[in-house]
């Protein structure tokens, strides 16, 4: 089998098994935008919003196979794409649920083009198992095996797009619209909120480090539940390791850490590092964690 082929079909799988859970959750309310006005209950819209997600991520997977790490964004530049993201989610929820009765049918025409651009705007908003697979294409070194990687993904994570796309398109000729929307402002918010952590905007307190002896090797568990120590004490001003371990698939399979993201099972090298307290996030920005240097 070719490098692509593997790659793709491993993308499907990746999809199926740990993608469907947590992209659908990071990004299923942009799906909102379809359903705001009458024609938002045009079925072919779903299909035209999977469209445009598949063409972004299989283009992405491309550069990323060609070009390599200089076409990732940075975790502050994916942090303020989150809070952008979630604050349009609110809007098209908050618009959903206003106008309902009120809204007059538009141009079906102008809505197929504004639904495969809010499927190829997902990209913009990761999850963890998304991280990973740009990590894959990155390191794939070729833009056929990087955009079968991706497109092999949203593959795999189609079917539950098309579901939540679907059920949203009925719930949107009934009184639940309204319950959608609140469901999708909450998201919204959640959204947000994973953007201000991620970028490093919330303020945090660490919790107490863990007892024992201080080493220069560190060893974390990534579960499904956040990171486990929370916090760990290590040596100020010598070189420490960072073990990551993964006890669960998950969005804490990523670790943005010291400015750069790491896809675990990995061990981080840390420089020399003054007293105090450094924190690292998984890549979508749910749950922290805390290096306590003393």
């Amino acid at each position: 089998m070719s490098t692509a082929a593997a790659l793709l079909a491993g993308g499907v799988a990746a999809g199926l098994v740990a993608g469907t859970a947590t992209c659908t959750a990071a990004q299923g309310g942009l799906l909102m935008g379809l359903v705001d006005r009458e024609h938002g209950r045009d079925p072919a819209l779903v299909g035209w919003f999977l469209a445009g997600r598949l063409a972004s991520y299989t283009l992405a997977g491309a550069l990323l196979g060609l070009l390599g790490s200089v076409v990732s964004l940075p975790p502050e530049a994916r942090a303020a794409l989150l809070v952008t993201a979630g604050v349009t989610v609110i809007v098209f929820a908050v618009r959903a649920m206003r106008r309902r009765h009120c809204a007059a049918p538009r141009d079906g025409q102008i809505s197929r083009y504004k639904a495969p651009l809010l499927g190829a705007a997902t990209i913009l908003v990761p999850c963890g198992v998304t991280l990973s697979m740009e990590m894959i294409a990155i390191s794939s070194g070729s833009p056929l095996a990087g955009a079968a990687a991706m497109a092999g993904f949203v593959v795999g994570t189609t079917p539950a797009f098309a579901l939540l796309g679907y059920a949203l398109r009925w719930i949107s000729r009934t009184s639940l619209v309204r319950l959608a929307g609140v469901v999708a402002i909450a998201a919204g918010l959640w959204t947000v909120g994973a953007g201000l952590r991620l970028g490093g905007w919330l303020p945090e307190t660490a919790p107490p480090a863990t007892t024992g002896p201080v080493s220069r090797t560190v060893t974390i568990w990534a579960t499904r539940d956040g990171y486990r120590p929370a916090t760990v004490p290590a040596p100020a001003g010598v070189p420490v390791e960072i073990v990551f371990k993964q006890a669960d698939r998950g969005c804490t399979g990523t670790v943005v850490i010291d400015g750069r993201d790491v896809v675990l099972p990995a061990t981080v090298r840390l420089p020399p590092q003054p007293p105090g307290t450094l924190r690292y996030v998984c890549g979508m920005g749910m749950y922290a964690g805390f290096i306590n240097f003393s």
